[in-house]
């Protein structure tokens, strides 16, 4: 497996070429869910999530009510609680955690809510979703923190 230690370098580097390739593909993209997902499936299986914990250690999700319902069923607090101890209102007019790292990431990169998470979370780095279009340039963000969107770019723009 590549060593991504310098993930945000390469994808840095990266960028340009992922952008030449959503101007000059823009409209086929429709066409490459499909092949999308498998590079999705393919990277998901070779890189191991708990290894890296990149988004737990410095992305903010949107924490949305449904989430902030699950996450204090999970820690038996009311709902209220959950907000006033982990989250804020960012500038957006969205909850996201007070402080990252996530304060239920632990030590050996596992979640602590893990079956609770928000679904930004659970739906992340999105590579693996339909109208992989709509998402192109999230995921070339995301590709500065996640090394399975780096691959799935990476790979997509080889062609």
């Amino acid at each position: 497996m590549k060593d991504y230690e310098n993930l945000r370098l390469l994808a840095e580097k990266a960028e340009p070429l992922f952008r030449q390739f959503y101007k000059k593909n823009r409209k086929h993209l429709k066409k490459m869910d499909v092949r999308v997902q498998e590079l999705h499936s393919e990277f998901s299986e070779r890189i191991d999530c708990l290894s890296c914990a990149n988004c737990c250690k410095t992305l903010g999700p949107a924490i949305y009510d449904k989430d902030i319902e699950r996450i204090a069923k999970a820690l038996k607090m009311k709902p209220s609680e959950v907000v006033n101890s982990y989250l804020k209102m960012d500038e957006d007019g969205d909850y996201v955690f007070q402080s990252m790292p996530c304060p239920f990431l632990m030590p050996d990169n596992y979640c602590s809510i893990y079956e609770s998470r928000p679904k930004a979370c659970r739906e992340y780095p999105h590579t693996d979703r339909k109208k992989f279009e709509q998402i192109y340039m999230l995921t070339v963000k995301n590709a500065k923190t996640c090394p399975i969107a780096f691959e799935v770019l990476s790979k997509l723009i080889e062609k």
